[in-house]
Order: structure tokens, then C-alpha cells, then sequence
């Protein structure tokens, strides 16, 4: 094992994925990167006529600085992650569109060896209507996932 590729979502469990993660690449003596991605958000630009009696963005006008900014604020959240991790080769890579195809199209272009990721706890049903992000990635994927359970807090 060479490259870990570790995905960050914007969640204070993350920190648990990151640590883990990036202990687990330095016992294996890998490169390490922590790739964050931001969904598709410039469909909300655009300005479709009504439909079903929703008028949607018509009246609205969608700024294309608030994606920019948007962009820079999760850019400074990943590189922050990484900062905190006290080690300068720790890399970070930002990506955009569907989160698991991001992750898996990154890992190729990287040639990762691994992809670490957190599996929240979603209900049966949730998983049976959308899947998740880990199973999606777990379907395509030809290299090993390390998954790390991430449970809000015992009730």
C-alpha cells in the first residue's frame, strides 16, 4: 500500500475518519490525501420557466459568487483538516458532482491504493430507497475500502 485517498465529508465525525484513516496509512508507510467533495450546486442557477405550479428560481437571481464562495470555504475546510493533522506530505484534493463518483474517479487519477471512509448510520429504509455513499463505492470500486463505523451518540 502506496496512497491512501481518505474521504472528508463537512461533519464534526470526520475528525474520527481522518484520524483513523491517516494511523492506519503511516502503520502501511502510505502517502496520504483527504479528498473533499461539494455536490453539483449549479443547478440552482438555473432559471427554468414554472413548473407544476412551482415557480421556483424565476424570481430569484443565483449569484455564481455564492458557488465561488461557496468553492473557497470548502477548500479552506479541507485544507484545514489536513493542517491539523501536523504532517506537510498530507495532500488534499477538491472535487465536484456526485459523491461517490467523484471519490471513485479520484482514486483512479491518483492511482490510491486504498480509499478510507465513514459509514453513518442510516435506517434499513434509508439505505433500501437512496443507498449510501460507502455502498455505492464499495459496488464499483476494484481497490480495498476501509470503512469506519460513525454513530452519533449512544441514546
Amino acid at each position: 500500500m502506496k496512497k491512501v485517498l481518505i474521504g472528508v465529508d463537512y461533519n464534526p465525525n470526520s475528525e474520527k475518519v481522518i484520524h483513523k484513516g491517516y494511523d492506519l496509512a503511516k502503520k502501511l508507510g502510505a502517502e496520504v490525501c483527504l479528498i473533499h467533495v461539494l455536490a453539483d450546486v449549479g443547478y440552482y442557477g438555473m432559471n427554468y420557466p414554472s413548473f407544476m405550479g412551482y415557480e421556483g428560481y424565476n424570481e430569484m437571481s443565483v449569484d455564481l459568487n455564492v458557488i465561488s464562495e461557496l468553492k473557497e470555504v470548502a477548500r479552506n475546510f479541507i485544507e484545514t483538516a489536513a493542517n491539523h493533522l501536523n504532517d506537510p506530505s498530507v495532500s488534499t484534493h477538491m472535487a465536484d458532482g456526485p459523491t461517490a463518483s467523484a471519490i471513485l474517479q479520484y482514486a483512479k487519477e491518483w492511482d490510491a491504493d486504498m480509499i478510507v471512509l465513514g459509514t453513518h448510520s442510516h435506517s434499513v429504509l434509508e439505505k433500501i430507497l437512496m443507498g449510501t455513499t460507502a455502498s455505492h463505492i464499495l459496488e464499483k470500486t476494484k481497490i480495498p475500502v476501509y470503512l469506519i463505523p460513525i454513530k452519533e451518540k449512544d441514546s
